[in-house]
């Protein structure tokens, strides 16, 4: 009987978690300090990250790939909430937009925006990233449509356009410094279920 530990292994040297993240890294610092996404390249990803070029080809087929793991690292996985109740699930996630652990985001996810709007790629990227985070609100928002907690005639497309947009530019472009960002995502859901309840 052959245990896993007698397998044999694939052929050539182990992938190195380590040089993994030092990639990750350095397209993550190229980007905050100020290259573009058409200008960042894989012999400076390498450089940075003092590794070869061929190290990166050998995880990633190319410079778009591994900058889309990049950002998808940035960026994180959607919050979970926990289904406790419409309110506090939406506060939940509201929460969460535009607000980045890593400080590089701040300086990153501006300056994609004219790449997104220019390039049909970036822009289906763009899209794959924020999917998934659409995907959590809508089906808070579907399960209250079914729990008759909203309204059954719901536009649960614009109701989360209402409830993103006064936190993206409200986070990303500071539009009115005198609003409380701790209390923000609390009263905007508050105000957004005031239309959407059920009656």
């Amino acid at each position: 009987m052959t245990t896993t530990a007698d397998a044999p292994r694939p052929p050539g040297r182990p992938r190195s978690v380590r040089a993994d993240e030092a990639i990750i890294e350095a397209t993550l610092d190229l980007l905050a300090e100020g290259s573009t996404i058409e200008a960042i390249s894989v012999e400076s990803i390498a450089a940075r990250a003092g590794v070869g070029k061929a190290t990166i080809y050998r995880r990633w087929p190319g410079k778009d790939a591994l900058l889309r793991d990049a950002l998808r690292r940035l960026k994180g996985n959607p919050p979970q909430p926990a289904g406790h109740s419409v309110r506090e699930d939406l506060i939940t996630l509201v929460s969460a937009i535009g607000h980045n652990v890593d400080p590089r985001a701040a300086q990153i996810m501006p300056c994609l925006v004219p790449e997104v709007k220019r390039s049909p790629e970036q822009y289906a990227f763009y899209q794959s990233i924020v999917e998934p985070r659409r995907a959590v609100m809508r089906e808070v928002l579907r399960r209250g449509i079914r729990d008759g907690e909203l309204r059954a005639d719901l536009d649960v497309e614009v109701t989360m356009a209402m409830l993103t947009g006064p936190m993206l530019i409200q986070r990303v472009l500071n539009w009115n410094p005198d609003l409380d960002e701790a209390t923000l995502p609390e009263k905007v859901v508050d105000g957004v279920l005031a239309g959407i309840r059920a009656g």
